[in-house]
């Protein structure tokens, strides 16, 4: 990799990081909910947390394309503490069988957080290609 492949890279990476952890706050997800939601171990997402790791693979920064894609999406239908509450709350949608949204994105992992992305894409019109 040369350097200005490795420059943009980070610099990707230090941005989703940043985005993710505004998601994280808004959300008042707990730490291993958050480490869950990102499938990264407890000692990796110190790191992160502190500030310390600035890289990440392009599956996380994947995941938080589609978490901060949710994030907006919600906001886009919702006023910001229902934006925000929405993801704890049980849902009658089919897809979480009940349960609330968060639980069914760290059970189902990346394909649950497609999923939920889509979903919301189609009730908001946002897709996380759009700026």
């Amino acid at each position: 990799m040369n350097s200005s492949t490795r420059i943009v890279k980070e610099r990707v990476a230090r941005s989703a990081i940043a985005e993710f952890f505004k998601v994280v706050q808004a959300w008042h997800l707990q730490d291993s909910e958050a480490r869950q939601l990102l499938d990264v171990p407890r000692g990796e997402f110190s790191l992160l947390k502190r500030g310390e790791k600035q890289t990440l693979g392009s599956d996380k920064v994947a995941r938080i394309t589609l978490l901060v894609a949710i994030y907006k999406g919600l906001n886009i239908l919702y006023s910001r503490p229902q934006a925000d509450q929405w993801v704890r709350l049980r849902n009658s949608n089919l897809m979480f069988n009940g349960d609330s949204p968060l639980k069914y994105m760290i059970n189902g992992g990346a394909d649950a957080l497609v999923n939920v992305q889509q979903l919301l894409g189609i009730w908001s019109g946002y897709s996380p290609m759009q700026r």
